[in-house]
């Protein structure tokens, strides 16, 4: 029997111009919008560290190099909150530099999310990893990551993560044609997958949401599709040519999924994670009630 694999790698594709939200990202990364007290990519990357990932890979495309120093150290603000004695701000600037080991490659043009994960492939190599995309706020315990993870853990396949959408609505997410797994209620036997259905051809209600965990031999798959709409390199393509080779499962996870990459989900999201945050959620939540609108 080969030795079971683990997931130490986690790769953000994070190169978009983040058009939805212009003119605040004309000059700000979408990645880069703060929800409550933190920026969307580092709850994607809190998730990946809490599912045991100790690299970090983003890839980042021109004018995104505030996600760099975001996660880098700053000598300047940890000598003044020092000198004003405010030890729990500094304890907090000082944390988010120490949450993993963080590389980052550029992707010049946006060719898809398909082509964004080909550009972590030689940091990558050749190992298990999983994919986060930073839109994709999920609020769980454990972390939707930590749940694939383990799911990971039992048949060392790739998985993607998935939810149920009903109605219409389905024909705006990758679906899944799928199968219940015989034993494990939360895994889905994938047999193929449409891109954006109409809601009367969807195969099923389980959409893909914005997590995977993939093997190393989806760059060999990545590499051999042909561009599709726009000039891209669909992710689910390549995910399409691997079900050729091994096995591809869903993973229906516990947890809320918020699309940040929204305005109604960005302001839904601002609003359900304020009224939990541990130091303003309860007078915020205060406030609410008192609203009439």
């Amino acid at each position: 029997m080969p030795t079971p694999q683990k997931i130490r790698k986690a790769v953000f594709p994070a190169a978009g111009m983040g058009t939805r939200f212009l003119p605040a990202t004309k000059a700000t990364p979408k990645e880069m919008l703060c929800l409550v007290d933190k920026p969307l990519i580092q709850y994607g990357v809190e998730e990946a560290v809490a599912a045991g990932c100790t690299e970090i890979i983003i890839v980042t495309g021109r004018g995104k190099t505030t996600m760099e120093d975001h996660f880098d150290r700053s000598p300047e603000l940890e000598a003044s909150l020092e000198a004003k004695n405010k030890t729990a701000l500094l304890e907090i600037a000082r944390s988010v530099s120490k949450l993993a080991k963080i590389t980052y490659t550029r992707q010049s043009e946006p060719l898809g999310l398909g082509h964004a994960v080909l550009m972590a492939k030689e940091i990558v190599g050749n190992e298990p990893f999983c994919v986060l995309l930073p839109d994709d706020i999920v609020d769980a315990e454990p972390g939707c990551m930590k749940q694939m993870v383990d799911a990971f853990a039992e048949v060392q396949s790739s998985i993607l993560g998935s939810e149920v959408v009903e109605g219409p609505a389905i024909s705006a997410y990758g679906c899944l044609d799928c199968n219940p797994h015989p034993t494990n209620s939360r895994l889905l036997d994938v047999k193929g997958m449409v891109e954006k259905p109409k809601f009367e051809d969807a195969p099923s209600p389980n959409a893909i949401i914005g997590r995977y965990i993939l093997t190393p031999r989806i760059f060999e798959m990545i590499e051999g599709i042909t561009p599709g709409a726009g000039g891209e390199l669909q992710l689910t393509d390549a995910i399409k040519a691997l079900l050729q080779h091994e096995k591809v499962y869903g993973f229906s996870y516990e947890g809320k999924r918020h699309d940040a990459g929204d305005k109604q989900g960005f302001l839904r999201a601002t609003v359900e994670l304020g009224i939990k945050h541990a130091s303003c959620g309860e007078s915020f939540r205060a406030w609410l009630k008192e609203q009439t609108f």
